[in-house]
């Protein structure tokens, strides 16, 4: 599958502006659009610009209630328990880690659990919200069940994502992975350009490794069984145990402080998703001099990437790293998005009554796609 390149600002307009059109405010369209565009910034495609449709149907479904506010329903002065009430997930994801600096700010940490949103997006947006403010960060999130815990056949974790961010220097350091192989995301990836899923990556319904994306997909959607493998594959010879292991404390932060709904239950109503997050900040200045701190492991990152390199390889990168590399690329040179997504979102605008191509001049869906605009 083709890509085509565009310039930030024209993304960052076509966002605001279908988000807006959705009937968020500007201010709230703005948000949501950072967040996805961030992800795209970081290479991180699957939870980017293709995830606007899947975002619409979800208002359109009922499940993301575009006038809620979040609410805190229990709060100490190191910890929340936030109600979204179903709303825009990056909205309620923003709010809460704001919540949890001000905290961190203040006391030295901030933990807070959030019940009853919706998919927030990439979890390293929140945790670099906190280390752009010289804290550490944490956020995870849980998510409809796609993970197939170790020895079974069904889904009953979610991707459940763990993010870490932390200063450093010359760049900061920020993991964020999921605890499922990949993403569903990158299923659906897989699905549109038509390609076969790499082996390891996901099971049928009946708990055998399967390629075939679609399937797998439907089986997801339908509960029918099979889903995505833990980090680790699908046993403990390579480790599946661990990843099983990672998805349950994402749960644990998320789902089971907040008393929420875990990923098992997780998008099986009509009018919510039920999704929940977990958020935290720790202030580095709670155990002693924080620049001595950052300068510190600033020192270890260097040694790491300066670490004797194996046999053909090139360079060692940190965390974080090919991020900052990226988003440099793509902020002068363009971010590219695939066809694709292109005609899903020429298919959307056609629905709003958006001018596409006033957005998107000169486009043209290749011939394969010819017929799908216009199947909204």
């Amino acid at each position: 599958m083709a890509y085509v390149t565009w310039s930030l600002e024209t993304l960052e307009k076509f966002c605001a502006d279908v988000f807006e059109t959705f009937g968020f405010s500007k201010e709230e369209s703005g948000k949501i659009s950072d967040v996805l565009l961030t992800a795209d910034l970081f290479g991180i495609e699957s939870h980017g610009m293709q995830r606007m449709v899947r975002y619409h149907k979800g208002i359109e479904k009922g499940q993301i209630h575009l006038d809620a506010k979040p609410e805190v329903v229990f709060e100490t002065p190191v910890s929340a328990v936030i109600d979204g009430h179903s709303g825009m997930g990056q909205l309620i994801g923003i709010y809460a880690m704001e919540k949890a600096i001000e905290k961190a700010e203040t006391t030295g940490v901030g933990i807070v659990s959030v019940r009853e949103s919706n998919h927030y997006g990439i979890a390293g947006y929140y945790s670099e919200m906190a280390s752009k403010r010289g804290l550490i960060g944490f956020s995870c999130t849980n998510s409809e069940a796609i993970m197939v815990p170790t020895f079974s056949r069904k889904a009953m974790i979610g991707s459940n994502p763990i993010a870490v961010s932390v200063p450093a220097d010359p760049y900061p350091f920020l993991f964020d992975a999921s605890t499922t192989v990949v993403t569903r995301g990158k299923l659906e990836m897989y699905n549109k350009m038509g390609k076969p899923l790499p082996d390891g990556w996901a099971l049928d319904e009946n708990g055998t490794p399967c390629n075939e994306a679609p399937r797998v997909l439907a089986n997801i959607v339908g509960k029918n069984g099979g889903g995505i493998m833990p980090l680790g594959g699908s046993s403990e010879t390579s480790g599946s145990h661990k990843g099983y292991g990672y998805g349950m404390i994402a749960e644990l932060f998320s789902s089971i402080l907040s008393m929420g709904v875990t990923s098992n239950e997780c998008c099986t109503f009509p009018d919510k998703t039920g999704i929940c997050h977990g958020f935290a900040a720790i202030n580095p200045a709670a155990f002693g001099d924080a620049e001595a701190i950052k300068q510190h492991f600033s020192e270890y990152l260097t040694a790491l990437r300066e670490n004797d390199l194996a046999e053909g390889a090139d360079r060692i990168y940190t965390h974080g790293e090919k991020e900052v590399f990226a988003e440099k690329d793509r902020r002068e040179n363009g971010i590219p998005v695939n066809d694709g997504t292109m005609v899903e979102l020429l298919d959307l605008c056609d629905y709003l009554k958006l001018d596409f191509a006033s957005y998107f001049p000169g486009y043209e869906p290749p011939a394969e796609f010819a017929g799908f605009a216009g199947n909204y």
